[in-house]
């Protein structure tokens, strides 16, 4: 049986249609603020609400909350950013050729050929200075570039806002364009969703802080400069299912064993196996109770959000393909196989 599209498509319709395309174009370049700011809100109203049982004012419940959450991760930017600067500054002036053919003549004693180690001492001294140019220019773009992250954020902060305060009104609007027949499957898919959120956060997120925690800590502990810095990228990593902390201590490592400080060398690569043996229990026990997302879904999510949606894409990528898989996966057990 065919159908009428003609009948469909009246004018209001049409007219619905074009303002929603246009102001979706319109909307299109901040989406990714407005889409982290529904989901920063999601973790915002528990708070919130805590709060507003002792202040009974809803807005200034919210704004409280919003400072408790999201202020630690504006400064948390802020921290990686300068300690970035911090690192390049000092490794484009303390890479001398000393520090270079030091290193070169230790690995050379270890190799049964011989090669010219002023020559490549050189060529790696120059290339490091390169880089580290590259990389603080790349930085100062990036400051310069204030107005459009000032832009960002105020977007943010006011999503966040309004979703939290009206997140219910605007479910209630979207829910009621559902036909009757649909309602249920809508809502089961809302449920879902509730559950990849909780599952990204309390089985990834929630787990790379601890992580991140723990590296800070063993590595400040082991003398190594920017100890909380390491742990920080360790939390990060920890995010990229692949990944893990690995990439952190191999290098710790690599690198007492070329400066001959052994013995940290031998303790930091059996805190490395500590950090991601502890990974196989925490994200199991934190994320077991929610949705159960294939590991490759969110390894596509964390290394193509960022290509799409810049930065926040590590936090919108994983969790639009998670919330598709449970889309189609609570449309086929609703509509294919309920129906066999």
């Amino acid at each position: 049986m065919g159908i009428d599209i003609k009948k469909h498509l009246t004018p209001p319709v049409l007219l619905v249609l074009f303002l929603v395309i246009v102001s979706l174009m319109i909307v299109f370049p901040v989406l990714n603020m407005i889409i982290l700011g529904a989901i920063l809100a999601y973790g915002v109203r528990p708070v919130a609400r805590k709060i507003q049982s002792k202040l009974k004012y809803s807005s200034l419940s919210i704004l409280i909350a919003m400072i408790v959450i999201l202020v630690p991760l504006i400064l948390l930017v802020a921290y990686i950013v300068m300690e970035l600067i911090a690192i390049l500054s000092g490794a484009s002036s303390s890479a001398t050729y000393a520090d270079i053919n030091g290193v070169l003549s230790s690995v050379s004693s270890y190799l049964p050929w011989s090669f010219d180690v002023n020559s490549i001492s050189s060529s790696l001294n120059s290339s490091v200075q390169e880089i580290g140019k590259f990389l603080l220019n790349y930085l100062v773009k990036f400051v310069s570039s204030l107005m459009n992250i000032t832009l960002d954020l105020f977007i943010l902060i006011c999503s966040v806002f309004y979703f939290a305060r009206d997140g219910d009104n605007c479910f209630e609007f979207i829910r009621s364009f559902v036909p009757d027949d649909s309602k249920d499957f809508f809502d089961k898919t809302v449920e879902s969703v509730k559950d990849v959120l909780k599952s990204i956060f309390y089985g990834h997120f929630l787990t790379s802080v601890i992580i991140g925690i723990f590296g800070a800590i063993g590595y400040s502990l082991l003398g190594y400069p920017f100890g909380i810095f390491l742990g920080v990228l360790t939390g990060i990593l920890q995010l990229i299912p692949v990944f893990g902390p690995w990439p952190i201590y191999w290098a710790l490592f690599f690198m007492d064993i070329l400066s001959g400080n052994y013995p940290r060398a031998a303790v930091v690569l059996l805190f490395g196996f500590f950090l991601s043996t502890i990974d196989m229990y925490i994200r199991p026990a934190l994320s077991s109770h929610y949705a159960d997302i294939h590991p490759l879904i969110l390894l596509v999510g964390f290394l193509s959000g960022p290509l799409v949606y810049g930065i926040v894409g590590f936090i919108v990528g994983p969790l639009i393909l998670g919330v598709t898989y449970v889309v189609l996966d609570s449309y086929r057990k609703e509509y294919i196989l309920g129906d066999e």
